[in-house]
């Protein structure tokens, strides 16, 4: 039985991998970014890391497992930046903030996970395991998104009534305003201007009192 077999962590959470296979897949993404996960070719992965093919499947087991364990890794890393981001800020709008800049780090980054992310949403839509890894991303920085949401309502500048609800329109936003942006031709010169325009679409939603009478009725239950 190779090392691929069974490798992958459970969760998203357990996303450290030793170096060798640390460098393999971060060869992996590279090569994904620049020809998209269905061109994806073990040989060109070997050959981005300086190594042979015959250790990719040692490693890995088989091209989806590469391919599974890379998007678990990479997804992990996002949502940690955006965690530790949001636990050094103070207050819920100056979290919103900082959270948005976490997500929107520098034009090429953000434009080669895009990139991968939007052919991994294919495969999550049509396989478990790449479904199973999708989920776990999405209950990650939702329930970020959601305990930031919460504290504005405890601190009386969001008004909102399901922080849960709130929490999917905030990462809608968010997902929408990239998902334009990816396609801007100078999306180089346009990021900041992006990255500007979340931060007000989202303070704008949080604070516009949209869903805050359904929210006042429940409280009275």
């Amino acid at each position: 039985m190779g090392r691929g077999e069974g490798f992958a962590p459970a969760t998203l959470e357990a996303e450290a991998l030793p170096p060798k296979q640390e460098r393999l897949v971060r060869s992996a993404y590279k090569v994904m970014g620049e020809k998209g996960m269905n061109n994806l070719s073990l040989q060109d992965v070997a050959d981005e890391a300086g190594v042979s093919k015959a250790i990719l499947p040692y490693y890995f087991a088989s091209k989806e497992n590469l391919m599974v364990i890379t998007m678990r890794w990479v997804l992990a890393r996002v949502a940690r930046r955006i965690r530790e981001a949001v636990s050094r800020a103070e207050g819920a709008e100056e979290k919103v903030s900082a959270m948005v800049d976490a997500i929107f780090i520098d034009p090429a980054s953000n434009r080669s996970f895009y990139l991968v992310f939007f052919d991994f949403l294919g495969h999550a839509a049509r396989t478990d395991r790449f479904g199973d890894v999708g989920a776990t991303f999405q209950e990650i920085v939702t329930g970020l998104y959601d305990e930031v949401v919460r504290l504005g309502r405890e601190e009386g500048v969001f008004r909102v009534g399901d922080t849960r609800e709130a929490a999917t329109v905030v990462r809608a936003l968010i997902d929408g305003l990239f998902t334009q942006w990816v396609l801007e031709r100078d999306w180089e010169r346009t990021h900041a201007r992006y990255r500007g325009l979340c931060k007000r679409a989202v303070l704008s939603y949080l604070t516009s009192g949209d869903g805050q009478a359904e929210w006042s009725s429940a409280d009275c239950a």
